[in-house]
């Protein structure tokens, strides 16, 4: 006979972590968290630690285990509904304005740093230059803990739950089981079933993919979010400096001259350094990141420089897109690759001595050097190139001939099932949650979206 819990939360990342913390303060609840990675102080990431080429672990440690992404993510906690999700669409500006601030009091719990930027009065100064150079900032709070200090936080969460539910890792779940309209349970990939009067489903952003597959197949509405594709770049710390002192996120926005592209600066990493991961799945393509640590530091700056790209019908397939861009720059490089800016401009590949001259060093050892026009479209491009130029009047520097350009980084916020206002699908007592159902683009809406569905979950079991 299977098992029969109150709830089962299916991903182990900051949004089940979230929903689990919450569900637990009441007594009695039988919970289930199943995780198809390893327990946090297990993963290792032979690039992360060691420098070596991906080995393309299954599933991939470096975004895959308790912990989630988040594990081994920058550590922001970006304290606005204004970015980092959907939330605000869901509840309404004050409610989640309420629980981004309850969401950040569970981290300073659990050891995050107390320390916020984004607060002084140099803002208006630098949003009007930026303004000037054709770009928009969007100031926000932001607390670093650092990619060390969010992993020590998050086991901390980890170690605080161990005695409060039932945790089975390393074992994916592959199907959610329903019977006319109500969720039943999950079934893994070893044909055992285990049921469920609730379900979480929280795969995190690898597990977008698998998510989508299963909405198809319950025949779910689905929402497709824009697709986000571009460059990491990286710059001297003495480039960004000024902005990341004050910010340390340093959100712009910039529409492109030539196409009218929405292309924007994500995850802003001081002092930091570039890394790869694997976007797991079926079919993995290695991918681009940045992390920044509180006690290391580099001599480098690095950020995400992404095109929005909405598509429309009859194309449908955003996810399979994004992969093919990042196949082909896989297949050119091996893995991932890296170019100069000057060459780039130029019309030439990166070699690595034309790499080994330039003054920046590549913080990203594996990289491999070439040619990213070969890897991205002509529109994306273009529009990159144009929010470099418009960023070097703001701070300049950014748009060096040295400037290092690593590609290619993809978001795969591009998949979202229809959802109520507590996160239910359309399943009956069925919850999706996080960045890998696209409500979520960060650790603070993940985690209150886990949040939301515990909520409601308790409500209801309170109800009868």
């Amino acid at each position: 006979m299977a098992k029969i819990f109150d709830v089962i939360i299916v991903g182990g990342g900051p949004a089940g972590i979230f929903a689990a913390l919450e569900l637990t303060q009441t007594e009695g609840l039988s919970i289930l968290l199943i995780e198809k990675g390893k327990d946090i102080s297990q993963r290792r990431c032979p690039v992360r630690d060691t420098g070596s080429a991906c080995v393309e672990c299954q599933p991939c440690n470096l975004v895959c285990g308790l912990g989630g992404a988040g594990a081994f993510s920058d550590g922001k906690l970006v304290l606005t509904s204004e970015v980092g999700g959907h939330l605000g669409e869901y509840l309404g500006k004050e409610h989640t304005a309420g629980l981004i601030k309850y969401v950040d009091e569970l981290y300073l719990k659990f050891g995050a740093s107390r320390k916020v930027f984004g607060g002084d009065g140099a803002i208006d100064e630098i949003s009007q230059r930026a303004s000037q150079a054709g770009l928009r900032l969007i100031p926000m709070p932001v607390r670093h803990m650092g990619t060390e200090n969010g992993f020590a936080v998050l086991k901390d969460m980890r170690d605080y739950l161990m005695p409060c539910l039932e945790l089975k890792l390393s074992l994916m779940a592959t199907k959610v089981l329903v019977d006319d309209g109500i969720v039943k349970g999950v079934e893994t990939e070893d044909g055992e079933r285990f049921l469920c009067r609730y379900l979480v489903l929280a795969p995190g952003r690898e597990g977008a993919d698998w998510l989508s597959n299963e909405a198809d197949r319950l025949k779910l509405t689905m929402r497709h979010n824009p697709i986000d594709v571009g460059v990491r770049v990286e710059v001297p710390v003495k480039v960004m400096k000024e902005l990341t002192d004050v910010l340390y996120e340093v959100k712009l926005e910039y529409m492109s001259q030539s196409f009218n592209d929405r292309i924007r600066t994500f995850c802003m990493c001081p002092a930091g350094k570039v890394i790869m991961e694997s976007t797991g799945g079926t079919e993995p393509v290695v991918t681009v990141n940045g992390h920044s640590y509180a006690g290391r530091k580099s001599r480098n700056t690095n950020f995400a420089l992404l095109v929005s790209t909405d598509f429309t019908k009859p194309f449908h397939e955003p996810i399979a897109y994004g992969k093919y861009l990042a196949r082909l720059a896989n297949l050119l490089g091996g893995g991932v690759l890296v170019q100069r800016l000057g060459d780039l401009l130029e019309g030439r590949r990166s070699t690595p001595e034309r790499i080994k001259k330039g003054l920046v060093k590549p913080t990203l050892k594996s990289a491999v050097p070439g040619d990213l026009s070969f890897a991205l479209p002509f529109r994306h491009l273009t529009g990159l190139i144009e929010m470099l130029l418009a960023m070097d009047k703001l701070t300049p520097g950014v748009a060096s001939p040295d400037t290092l350009l690593y590609g290619i980084e993809v978001k795969f916020y591009s998949f979202r099932p229809q959802l109520s206002s507590c996160m239910e699908t359309e399943i009956h007592n069925m919850f999706a949650v996080g960045d890998g159902a696209g409500v979520s683009r960060g650790l603070v809406q993940a985690s209150a979206s886990g949040l939301v569905a515990a909520v409601e979950i308790m409500r209801r079991m309170e109800q009868g």
